[in-house]
């Protein structure tokens, strides 16, 4: 019972569906990593890092963790920089973003410094170049593998960190309370179990903003 939380009665099934997973790894990289289970990212835990009052910049801001990411960065009192399309401006401002930058024109490490934390949440082997934008004694959280750049983040006095996710009913409580209030949304689309290829479709085609959920009828 302790991985689980009552559905806040506000709260409607689709958006109960949607937050969990995208939700708790948004959570236990910026606010709480909230267990004690082994990392095997890495030698010692994750810690997360003091948002208010910072600049964080949140890469694939869009994303089903990155559109929870900048909320609750928002929520913590952060000052917000998020990295997406163009096409995904409009809605990550309303969603708190208080900068936005168009990767497709100009790549975020170009235009931005004095970061204090970079949450990439699309990592990979290029995830390095967020090193570039951080002050020194800044974070970088790379939510997938492959960093490769750490005598360079050494040298710079940057911390990378990875989280082992874990599930966690008081977390999602507190997420399920910040849902019903309606300070975070999760947001994309629905489609009903039957047409669960065509959700792949959605997916593949990129560009999502926030999550998708079949439904049952």
């Amino acid at each position: 019972m302790a991985d689980l939380a009552r559905k806040p009665a506000g709260l409607s099934h689709v958006q109960a569906a949607g937050a969990p997973m995208s939700g708790l790894t948004a959570w236990q990289y910026l606010i709480e990593l909230g267990h004690a289970e082994p990392n095997p990212f890495q030698p010692g835990p994750h810690r997360p890092v003091p948002l208010r009052g910072q600049r964080v910049l949140v890469n694939g801001a869009a994303g089903g963790v990155g559109h929870l990411a900048v909320q609750l960065a928002k929520w913590q009192g952060a000052h917000v920089i998020a990295v997406a399309s163009g096409t995904h401006e409009a809605l990550l401002r309303t969603l708190g973003a208080d900068e936005f930058i168009d990767y497709t024109k100009t790549p975020a490490e170009d235009v931005v410094q004095d970061v204090d934390l970079v949450l990439d949440t699309l990592s990979g082997p290029t995830t390095g170049r967020f090193l570039r934008p951080l002050r020194r004694g800044g974070a970088l959280f790379p939510v997938f593998l492959g960093f490769a750049d750490a005598e360079e983040a050494a040298q710079r006095g940057i911390t990378v960190s990875m989280a082992q996710v874990r599930s966690s009913g008081a977390q999602l409580a507190a997420l399920g309370r910040l849902l019903a209030a309606g300070t975070v949304r999760v947001i994309d689309s629905t489609f009903p179990l039957a047409e669960a290829r065509q959700a792949h479709e959605r997916v593949a085609r990129g560009h999502i903003q926030g999550k998708i959920v079949l439904t049952v009828a």
